[in-house]
């Protein structure tokens, strides 16, 4: 049974959705400023940087090996999140696996529509292998992470790196991934009542924005329909009261046939992105532990 904390925190998010609009942009207010001041809660350095053009910022955990980078990819359906909406959970990821976090603020959509956000993440991978929160230096150990669209989008840097020669990350980490913008997965309709936080009908909205005239089944926006052969080892977190449940799991099914070493770890009752609440919730704090475990092994 999951906690009351985490309880807890589903019923507010379901409390949210039956508030007008104006209501939840007043709330979302008090919500950014607690993640921007994230440096006050867990002990870590945020400074901006231009990552190859691109603006983001390196949060770096005390006692973190700045050599050790993780390029960090928000959520937000590809048309909202920043790095800044994202700065509590990726300075608690810097502090549970001891790595330097590059999370980046890529281009979104409707303005920058696919394939804006792969090419920034492309260039800012590129850039963070020869750059680091403390100046020009390579990097021992580089690798990617990513929530929701963030998730997804990893996934397709991952193709991106194999396929132009670039150096590989030495693992990647998705957090309740986005991964078929097609829309074809059964959870879609089998976790639409359980999901407090996405609307299954909205995503097709949210995929069009970012589309444009691509192809929903481009392996680079949809990383479900693509070649997984010679990834690296791949942490997959996801909850089972989402409706993107069978993004991960499907990607998991393909990876794992491809060769890739996969780990699936699906948290019973937990929503969309649930280590957003590892403030409170002991399951949100479990899986931010095991994702830094899992970096620290790689």
């Amino acid at each position: 049974m999951a906690s009351a904390e985490l309880r807890a925190a589903v019923q507010r998010i379901r409390d949210r959705r039956h508030q007008p609009a104006a209501a939840q942009a007043a709330e979302q207010r008090p919500r950014a400023a607690a993640a921007a001041a994230a440096a006050a809660v867990v002990d870590v350095a945020v400074t901006p940087v231009d990552a190859g053009g691109v603006r983001g910022e390196w949060v770096l955990a005390a006692r973190a090996d700045a050599d050790r980078r993780v390029l960090y990819l928000h959520g937000g359906g590809y048309t909202g999140g920043s790095a800044t909406s994202h700065r509590q959970l990726v300075a608690r990821i810097s502090a549970a696996s001891g790595c330097a976090m590059l999370s980046l603020d890529y281009r979104l959509a409707p303005a920058a529509p696919f394939p804006a956000a792969v090419d920034d993440a492309v260039a800012a991978l590129r850039w963070m292998h020869e750059q680091g929160p403390r100046g020009p230096a390579p990097a021992s150990a580089t690798f990617l992470a990513g929530d929701s669209a963030g998730g997804g989008l990893a996934l397709a840097v991952l193709f991106q790196a194999r396929d132009r020669g670039l150096p590989m990350p030495r693992a990647a980490v998705t957090l309740s991934a986005w991964t078929d913008l097609a829309g074809t997965g059964a959870s879609l309709h089998t976790r639409a009542q359980a999901d407090p936080m996405v609307n299954g009908r909205a995503l097709g909205a949210t995929a069009l924005a970012y589309l444009g005239s691509a192809d929903a089944r481009d392996p680079l926006a949809s990383p479900l329909y693509g070649d997984f052969r010679e990834l690296p080892p791949l942490l997959l977190q996801v909850g089972d009261a989402e409706v993107l449940l069978d993004d991960t799991l499907r990607v998991a099914e393909r990876a794992r046939t491809a060769g890739v070493r996969v780990t699936v770890e699906v948290e019973p009752e937990a929503p969309h992105v649930y280590q957003l609440a590892a403030a409170e919730a002991p399951e949100a704090q479990a899986a931010v532990r095991r994702i830094g475990a899992f970096l620290q092994q790689h």
